[in-house]
C-alpha cells in the first residue's frame, strides 16, 4: 500500500469518527426528551388544573395552570432543554403567594407534550404563542414570560410576536446556538479550538434535521424587537454553556426598559442557589413594574 494511501486513511478515519459523533450528538439534541422526575403542584399545596392546548402546527402541549386569588398578572414559565417542566415547579409557590397566576407547560418533544423534534426556538415560538392564545380564551390578555436556558431564548424570540407580552425574564438565555454547542463540547473535556469546530458541525447537522435556517431565530437577531416590553437578563459569570459575553451582547442590543444581573461565580442556571432569596425577590420586583397592583384583574381568580 502506498504511503499516500496510508496517509489518506490516517486522515479519513478520525474525520469519519468525528462526523459520526457529531451525527449522534445532533440526534440526541433534537430527539424527544424524557421527563424529569414527575412531580405535581399538589406537593406544594397549589391549586391547579391539568391543561392541554395545540400549537399552530397541531402539536399537543400539556401543562398546569395555577390560579392566584385576585391575581395581579399571569406568568408563563418556559422550560429549558431536556427533561420537563417539573424541575421548575419549585419557583411557582413564590409567584402564587405574590399574586400571580402561573402557566407551566412542556415544549414540543419534551415531557408530557407531543412532538418528536426539537428546534431550539425556531418552532418552539409557536408553543409559547399557543400558550398565550390559551390564556386569552380565559380572558387573560397580558402575560409575562420567565424563561430558563433554552426556554429563555425562546421567550426572547416569542415576546416580539405577541402584544400580550409585557415583560420577559431570561435566566441563562443564549444569544446564539453556536456558543451553546461549543460550550457543551468544552464541558465534556474537548479543548476550546476543537470544541468550536465540533459545535459548528453539530449545529449544521441539527439545522439539516430541523430543515430550517436556525440562525434566523437566534435571540441576538430579535432582542431589539422586545422593547418597549421589559427585559431582565440574569446570568452566571462562570456559565460555560452560555458565556457571560452572550448576556452582555443581548443587553447591549436590547432596547429600554432593560436590566442585567451577572451573578459572580455562578455556573449555568446556578444563579438561584448562589443568590438565595435575592433570586425570587429581584424577579418578582421586575415583573411588578409591569403588573402594578392597581392593574385590573384578568381571567380567573
Amino acid at each position: 500500500m502506498r504511503t499516500s494511501t496510508l496517509a489518506g486513511i490516517a486522515i479519513a478515519a478520525p474525520m469519519a469518527a468525528v462526523a459520526g459523533a457529531a451525527m449522534l450528538a445532533a440526534h440526541r439534541l433534537t430527539g424527544r426528551q424524557p421527563p424529569d422526575p414527575i412531580t405535581s403542584p399538589d406537593e406544594y399545596g397549589l391549586p391547579y388544573e391539568d391543561v392541554t392546548f395545540l400549537s399552530e402546527d397541531g402539536i399537543t402541549l400539556r401543562g398546569w395552570f395555577m390560579p392566584a386569588v385576585e391575581s395581579r398578572g399571569t406568568i408563563i414559565f418556559c422550560a429549558g432543554h431536556s427533561g420537563s417542566m417539573d424541575s421548575d415547579l419549585k419557583y411557582a409557590p413564590a409567584f402564587h403567594r405574590h399574586g400571580y397566576n402561573v402557566l407551566m407547560f412542556d415544549f414540543r418533544a419534551h415531557g408530557r407534550s407531543g412532538g418528536n423534534l426539537i428546534s431550539f426556538g425556531y418552532h418552539e415560538r409557536k408553543d409559547v404563542l399557543a400558550a398565550i392564545r390559551f390564556l386569552k380564551q380565559r380572558g387573560i390578555n397580558h402575560v409575562g414570560l420567565l424563561g430558563f436556558s433554552m426556554g429563555a431564548g425562546i421567550a426572547m424570540l416569542s415576546a416580539p410576536l405577541s402584544p400580550a407580552v409585557r415583560a420577559v425574564v431570561s435566566d441563562s438565555g443564549f444569544a446564539t446556538l453556536d456558543t451553546i454547542m461549543a460550550g457543551g463540547m468544552q464541558d465534556r473535556g474537548i479543548p476550546a479550538p476543537i470544541a468550536g469546530w465540533m459545535g459548528w458541525l453539530i449545529l449544521r447537522i441539527v439545522a439539516w434535521r430541523v430543515g430550517r435556517p436556525l440562525h434566523e431565530a437566534y435571540p441576538i437577531h430579535r432582542v431589539d424587537r422586545i422593547a418597549p416590553r421589559g427585559l431582565f437578563l440574569i446570568h452566571g459569570s462562570r456559565d460555560i454553556y452560555v458565556p457571560e459575553a452572550d448576556a452582555r451582547a443581548l443587553y447591549e442590543r436590547a432596547g429600554e426598559p432593560k436590566d442585567l444581573w451577572i451573578e459572580p461565580d455562578a455556573r449555568h442556571r446556578e444563579i438561584d442557589t448562589r443568590a438565595g432569596d435575592a433570586y425570587m425577590t429581584r424577579i418578582l420586583a421586575f415583573f411588578d413594574r409591569f403588573f402594578p397592583c392597581d392593574d385590573k384583574t384578568e381571567g380567573v381568580s
